[in-house]
């Protein structure tokens, strides 16, 4: 089979893209799908998350592919194996203009994890607005989606967002939960399809559709919001759109 590669990846840092990249790997990998992670981050999260697999697991390739200087790596350490049909990038936050380039030659998808935040979420409107016009992610066939990451239920300040892109014809996949669950995964090396159903059901659940989307089984929409207040204030969509054509 080809190569399919997914680039996970938000100029703002902090939005939970190691988190999305190492269990769409290991929902993979379960399936015995051969699986790289490519971590472009200095910070190696996906690596050092790899190195905490037990050798029992599901087997999941790593190639350090992080810009350094003065650094030099063996081959082995930077290879991409040819056998690998699931290539998930983690991108480090505010990539130059020319690793940003270098990145959407390699991509057929991209995921764009947003954390709830109005700070996050206007600088994911102007990342969103590069892809477009800068990137030309259109023009290169590149299928582009957004997932709420990270999502509490007391925190609706999603729905911009969600009109936003609705708005530019791109997917809100799902929303991810801010869940213990994908902490201890992180912490043990393991993913979520990898752990008891009984224990992470819901996020199993609320996962799922990226990895459908990527695969191409469903043009999935964002899961259902939790209840919320409703004396949370949001502000309006309107200004992420204005802020993301703003320069266009």
């Amino acid at each position: 089979m080809a190569m399919n590669t997914t680039l996970v990846i938000n100029a703002k840092g902090g939005v939970g893209k190691t988190t999305i990249t190492t269990n769409l790997a290991s929902f993979f990998a379960s399936r015995n799908v051969p699986t790289t992670i490519a971590d472009y981050d200095p910070q190696s999260s996906s690596l050092n998350w790899l190195s905490l697999r037990s050798p029992e697991a599901s087997k999941i390739h790593g190639a350090d592919l992080a810009p350094r200087h003065g650094t030099g790596l063996s081959a082995a350490r930077r290879q991409i194996p040819r056998d690998t049909q699931q290539l998930i990038i983690d991108a480090p936050a505010g990539p130059s203009r020319l690793l940003l380039q270098d990145l959407l030659v390699r991509a057929q998808s991209i995921l764009i994890p947003v954390a709830p935040s109005t700070i996050d979420i206007h600088a994911t409107a102007n990342f969103i607005k590069e892809l477009l016009l800068i990137g030309k992610v259109r023009f290169r066939n590149i299928r582009l989606a957004v997932i709420a990451n990270r999502v509490r239920s007391s925190r609706p300040v999603y729905e911009p967002l969600e009109k936003f892109v609705g708005s530019l014809g791109i997917s809100f996949i799902t929303r991810v939960s801010d869940s213990d669950i994908y902490v201890d995964a992180a912490e043990t090396g393991v993913g979520l399809f990898e752990m008891p159903t009984e224990k992470a059901a819901a996020e199993q659940r609320e996962f799922r559709p990226i990895a459908q989307w990527v695969l191409g089984e469903t043009d999935a929409v964002a899961a259902p919001a939790a209840p919320v207040a409703a004396a949370e204030p949001a502000y309006d969509a309107s200004n992420v759109v204005q802020l993301a054509a703003a320069r266009a």
